[in-house]
């Protein structure tokens, strides 16, 4: 690691690692800008999807892991479409995402868009599929919003669009093996 004024933190290892755990091959990437400009999200961002990746290949690990860019996208796949050398922006995103949460890292995101993201992923682990009453039940309670999202939250129910009980996954046991393998292979990279 390099410090550089500012509080600007170069990791020489941080470009390969997020090329090897997103196989994207960011190096590519020479700022044309294609992919900021077909974001439809990149107004919310702190930076355009071409400065994540330019940040990426600079090793400004802590800037990109902080940043609210990385919770926001939405993995829509306009960015790889547009993308003249074919990186798949949306694929590193995730990757970016999954290192943040490694590293106990909640960044910029508004709103507590970290912990939406990690409560999806752990009602996906657990019971195969959302229940989104129990989720947004868990996300009011855990952001403060406990009266914010009420009124969409029963506007839905009365319509029948927010369930209160979810079926169950068949076959639960092939989805925690995969969880399984996906922890072995992350977790084995990062070790």
């Amino acid at each position: 690691m390099v410090a550089y004024g500012k509080g600007l933190v170069q990791d020489g290892d941080f470009s390969r690692v997020v090329r090897k755990k997103s196989g994207q091959p960011i190096e590519r990437c020479y700022q044309c800008q294609k992919c900021a400009a077909g974001c439809l999200l990149s107004e919310y961002f702190d930076y355009a999807p071409n400065q994540i990746v330019r940040m990426i290949q600079l090793g400004l690990r802590d800037r990109v892991l902080q940043s609210n860019t990385i919770w926001l996208c939405s993995g829509c796949q306009t960015c790889g479409a547009r993308c003249p050398n074919g990186v798949d922006i949306a694929a590193v995103m995730d990757v970016l995402k999954e290192m943040a949460i490694a590293a106990g890292i909640n960044g910029g995101a508004p709103g507590g868009v970290s912990s939406f993201h990690q409560m999806f992923v752990d009602d996906i682990r657990r019971r195969g599929r959302i229940n989104e009453a129990l989720l947004l039940a868990r996300y009011s309670l855990k952001t403060h919003r406990i009266w914010a999202d009420l009124g969409a939250g029963w506007a839905l129910f009365k319509k029948g669009k927010l369930p209160l009980f979810s079926s169950r996954v068949r076959r639960r046991q092939d989805l925690h093996r995969l969880f399984l393998e996906l922890d072995r292979q992350q977790w084995g990279e990062l070790a």
